[in-house]
């Protein structure tokens, strides 16, 4: 077991941020097609996905979180594609709940198989739940998902989860002329609730997407719309580097996050490091390439001191700030191919 790293031990990257958090991918495949993510029109049946041992197993994964834990790593994400497509998930929970160091375990998903895992995933020592909803409304929703799932499904999803005692937060893309209409109807659904709803501004992430700067809707003017309706204030941040802008509703009612990657970056307190399902280490969501761990992995001449060196290695030449340079790149787009969302989480 390795033991918890002094202040020293911490890797800085060369923007002076500390890796804290762990976003793994353990899934590529997804059961929505969400047109933001994995548009339909690519990811259709001819589609070529990861065959089961290109992925990384789950004794591989565990590895990597060992080593990372070992550099200041307290936070662990389980993303997709759809992570709970994974077999036998609640076992890489177990396995990740027995690191040293190892603080927080998190799940982003869709939520549509969460009532048949919820309270096995909480048993296995998962700690909390964010659930994919970008509207109620049911033709907007299947727009949206590629016509897969419905709006039923998740509000299934959600109430398993609260159920099973997981503390349940939802995320919704927003976009201009899609679904913005659809903010104030899913506030009103989960006001006086334990569920948090939080609005994200609609991201460049990957090539596929479609992006257009006129979709997106500034969180600032998410915020004044809720607020002609339901007074809010602002929160503390409870840590540093937390991306969400936190409000409390007035009348006592909850709270609402703001994740504003467009319109107000937060690169110079991102603490985050992606691992693909096949390996790859990413250090930015907006990355153009990655490094293989899964060759060292699979290397038998190679130990846990080779694999906690790249992976201090690759932090210590990290300098990325996508968000911050947005504004930078050309009216017709970048011209460098991003890794897709699907590949590597949100």
């Amino acid at each position: 077991m390795n033991p918890a790293p002094t202040h020293d031990e911490r890797p800085e990257d060369r923007l002076g941020r500390r890796m804290h958090d762990l976003r793994i991918s353990v899934m590529d495949r997804c059961n929505f097609r969400c047109t933001y993510c994995m548009p339909v029109e690519t990811y259709g049946e001819a589609y070529r996905f990861l065959r089961r041992e290109e992925r990384l197993d789950f004794a591989e994964i565990e590895r990597i979180c060992r080593q990372a834990a070992s550099l200041g790593v307290e936070k662990l994400r389980l993303t997709g594609g759809e992570p709970l497509l994974r077999p036998d998930l609640a076992v890489l929970v177990g396995m990740l709940r027995g690191i040293d160091g190892i603080r927080d375990i998190a799940l982003t998903t869709n939520g549509v198989l969460l009532p048949e895992q919820a309270d096995t995933l909480r048993a296995a020592g998962l700690d909390r739940v964010t659930v994919s909803l970008d509207a109620l409304d049911e033709v907007v929703f299947a727009r949206l998902s590629g016509g897969h799932g419905s709006v039923r499904q998740v509000l299934r999803g959600i109430d398993a989860a609260l159920a099973a005692g997981l503390p349940t937060k939802i995320n919704m893309v927003v976009q201009r002329g899609i679904n913005d209409s659809e903010v104030l109807p899913l506030l009103e659904r989960f006001r006086f609730t334990p569920v948090s709803v939080r609005f994200i501004e609609f991201m460049d992430v990957g090539n596929r997407n479609k992006w257009n700067i006129d979709a997106v809707v500034p969180s600032r003017e998410l915020r004044d719309r809720v607020a002609a309706r339901w007074p809010v204030s602002p929160l503390p941040a409870r840590y540093g580097g937390e991306v969400a802008s936190r409000f409390r509703f007035d009348d006592g009612a909850g709270e609402i996050g703001f994740i504003s990657s467009v319109s107000d970056p937060f690169c110079g307190g991102c603490t985050r490091a992606r691992l693909s399902s096949e390996g790859k280490l990413y250090t930015c969501l907006f990355a153009t390439e990655g490094t293989d761990l899964r060759r060292v992995l699979r290397d038998e001449a190679a130990n846990d001191e080779a694999l906690r060196e790249m992976l201090r290695s690759v932090w210590l030449r990290r300098g990325d700030r996508y968000s911050e340079e947005r504004a930078l790149v050309p009216a017709h787009g970048d011209v460098q191919p991003k890794i897709e969302m699907h590949y590597i989480g949100g």
